[in-house]
C-alpha cells in the first residue's frame, strides 16, 4: 500500500469544516516515510484564501485517496492514508517539501510552488485491491 501511495501521481485530499461539511480536491503531493506534503502553487485558483487550508485550521483530521481504475476490473486498487495536517511554518522543512515536490513534478521546475506547504502525519493506511491484484 505505501508503495502505491508513494507511486501514484495524483491524490483526492478530503477536509471537513468545523460543523463536518466535507471538501474533496485533487493534489499534488510526495510522500515521504509517515508524512504527505503538498503545497499552494502557481495554478490560477479563485482566492488564495483556500477552502482546503481553513478547513485543515478549524478541523486537521483528513484523509487522503489514490486509486487505479482500469475497464478490467481485476486491475483496481485503492489506497487511503489518514491522519492529522498541518501548515508547516518551520522555513527549512517547508523547503525540503518542496524539493521533494519539484524532484516529483516537471512542471514545478519551471514554477516553484510559493505555498504554503501542508504536512499530514499518516496515522493510518488502508486499501483494497481486486482479488487478481491483491498487493493491498
Amino acid at each position: 500500500m505505501r508503495e502505491r501511495l508513494a507511486g501514484a501521481v495524483v491524490a483526492h485530499l478530503a477536509t471537513a469544516d468545523a460543523t463536518g461539511k466535507p471538501h474533496l480536491v485533487p493534489v499534488c503531493y510526495a510522500f515521504d516515510d509517515d508524512t504527505l506534503y503538498f503545497a499552494v502553487d502557481a495554478k490560477p485558483k479563485r482566492t488564495t484564501e483556500l477552502k482546503r487550508l481553513r478547513n485543515i485550521a478549524a478541523n486537521p483530521r483528513v484523509s487522503v485517496l489514490v486509486d487505479h481504475y482500469d475497464d478490467d476490473w481485476q486491475r483496481l486498487w485503492w489506497v487511503r492514508a489518514d491522519g492529522t495536517a498541518r501548515v508547516v511554518t518551520d522555513d527549512a522543512q517547508a523547503n525540503r517539501a518542496i524539493d521533494l515536490l519539484v524532484k516529483r513534478y516537471p512542471q514545478y521546475r519551471e514554477s516553484r510552488p510559493g505555498g504554503p506547504v501542508v504536512a499530514i502525519s499518516i496515522q493510518s493506511i488502508t486499501g483494497w485491491a481486486s482479488v487478481a491484484n491483491p498487493a493491498c
